[in-house]
């Protein structure tokens, strides 16, 4: 390692990260959960999805460079029980498969595909998503009734507005069920016509008991939305990949809202992006560590929360 952060603590430099890819790598996670005293990981925000749409995906990160101003190399591009071995190995005890539509007639069947994956994986927590058209309720319904434990939804990539009339019985139903939704709503890494504060929070105050999580801390709105965590008592935020050196060199967290975090500690996630992240898995966990808010909080955000919010046992 080299150099330092904002608050002192280690930098990771690029020559450092590779010297913790591949098999040494499941051992420092598992070292970091054993001085803990964790018997592992919860990850609320993993994806897995269908091969021609995954592929997809990867293509729009293999080209994000022009966007971000820096390459996104996709650490894990492997196949689907590779990647599911590898969660295993880092000893994740649940994890989601966040997937979303980019268009009307994508949901009911991308729900599909979640139920009979989450049916085949046992520790994978079985995800929908969802996206406004008609149909959205229904098939909304029809998840929650077939077991759905947790949604996804993205503001950015569905290009909608959350407040769409479509969406209201929708999140009635989220509301009513308690089932969280992981809403990628902030505007990194590029905005959107609906990404920011102002949307979902007109969501929450139509529908204050939502359960949302919000995804990435929010970035780059990191306070805004350490406000709406403050207001709404069922919104959470998840950590993917906040903090890593990959993100503090575009959207830096403010380090003045340490204090907001570490007094949040009960309703914040992990959450890592994987498998399209261009860093290890361990490192989020570093850069988690590396910010100082101790070992309680740290205990709380790698299991107890998730663990409490969905139920999983060792």
């Amino acid at each position: 390692m080299s150099g330092s952060d904002a608050t002192g603590a280690p930098r990771e430099t690029a020559g450092a990260r590779s010297d913790v890819t591949g098999a040494r790598e499941a051992e420092l996670v598992r070292e970091l959960t054993a001085r803990l005293g964790l018997p592992g990981l919860v990850d609320v925000h993993t994806h897995f999805m269908p091969k021609n749409v995954l592929d997809k995906v990867w293509a729009y990160f293999d080209a994000v460079g022009p966007m971000t101003g820096q390459p996104w190399p996709i650490t894990y591009r492997e196949e689907e029980d590779r990647r599911v071995e590898l969660l295993r190995g880092f000893g994740v005890l649940a994890f989601t498969s966040m997937l979303y539509p980019h268009k009307p007639g994508m949901g009911a069947w991308l729900n599909g595909w979640a139920a009979d994956f989450a049916a085949r994986t046992p520790d994978c927590l079985h995800t929908a998503t969802l996206f406004p058209e008609p149909e959205a309720a229904a098939y909304v319904r029809r998840a929650l009734d077939d077991g759905a434990r947790v949604f996804k939804v993205h503001l950015q990539v569905g290009g909608f507005d959350p407040t769409d009339p479509l969406l209201d019985e929708v999140w009635g139903l989220l509301a009513e069920s308690g089932t969280p939704v992981v809403i990628h709503c902030g505007s990194g890494p590029a905005p959107g016509a609906f990404t920011g504060p102002g949307p979902v929070g007109a969501v929450l105050a139509r529908h204050p008991r939502l359960r949302l999580v919000v995804a990435h801390m929010g970035m780059p709105e990191y306070e805004d939305f350490l406000g709406l965590a403050e207001r709404y008592e069922g919104v959470r935020l998840d950590t993917t990949m906040a903090f890593t050196d990959f993100s503090e060199r575009l959207a830096p967290f403010p380090r003045d809202a340490l204090k907001r975090l570490a007094d949040l500690r009960d309703r914040v996630l992990l959450g890592s992006d994987f498998p399209n992240i261009p860093y290890p898995y361990v490192h989020q966990l570093h850069a988690l560590e590396r910010l100082g808010l101790g070992d309680d909080w740290l205990r709380a955000v790698l299991h107890d929360n998730g663990a409490a919010l969905f139920h999983v046992k060792p």
